[in-house]
């Protein structure tokens, strides 16, 4: 699988995306993480990726000719199966959605930003918008985040349990070892009867000796 993500501020991503399962992912072979900074196809003097909106109206909306020139150029070197913008306007962002993208093999995700796009980016190459929340970011860098993580674990070679973990539902889960020092206190009060990792219905019962 390979996503790529257009932004503006690409040093949001950097962490994120290079630590935990997606670091490890990236590192199998699962998945290939691309981030592209749109100032790089803007060719004024000043790298702008933004102007006013027609009409007067308050705040800068982001040009077309950068997301144009750089969705054009990655889609004559492959095939995309979504090209996504994450928006405030947009579908819900849930498990169901992350099934679904986890089984393609080609993600663009585009982060909005300032006051939204150029409409005719929505009407020509945007195929999906999507809302982690009924909330205002400062951009949807952190969505973009939101979805990779998201989609990335339930890929094939990742970790099983990471990819039931939306199948396992609220089971109660407590750490080992069973007695757990928390400062100067001992904290297996309430044990008795509770579930432990690795001991709810679904899970095979663990080798005697370990």
């Amino acid at each position: 699988m390979r996503i790529d993500i257009l932004t503006v501020v690409p040093e949001l991503l950097r962490s994120p995306l290079n630590e935990s399962i997606l670091k490890r992912a990236q590192e199998k072979g699962l998945v290939e993480i691309v981030v592209h900074n749109l100032h790089d196809y803007a060719h004024d003097k000043r790298k702008t990726t933004d102007d006013y909106p027609f009409g007067g109206e308050a705040g800068m909306v982001m040009k077309p000719e950068p997301v144009f020139e750089l969705v054009e150029k990655l889609q004559a070197e492959r095939r995309y199966d979504e090209i996504v913008y994450t928006s405030p306007d947009g579908v819900r962002y849930d498990q169901h959605e992350a099934n679904r993208l986890s089984t393609l093999e080609n993600i663009i995700v585009l982060c909005g930003h300032y006051k939204g796009i150029d409409h005719r980016i929505r009407e020509h190459l945007i195929t999906r918008e999507i809302s982690i929340g009924d909330y205002v970011l400062t951009g949807g860098e952190l969505a973009a985040c939101v979805i990779a993580d998201s989609v990335v674990r339930l890929l094939p070679g990742q970790p099983a349990g990471a990819a039931r973990l939306h199948a396992a539902g609220r089971i109660p889960r407590l750490a080992r070892p069973r007695r757990a020092a928390v400062g100067q206190l001992r904290r297996d009060r309430g044990m008795a009867g509770r579930t432990v990792v690795g001991a709810h219905p679904t899970a095979a019962p663990r080798p005697a000796g370990r």
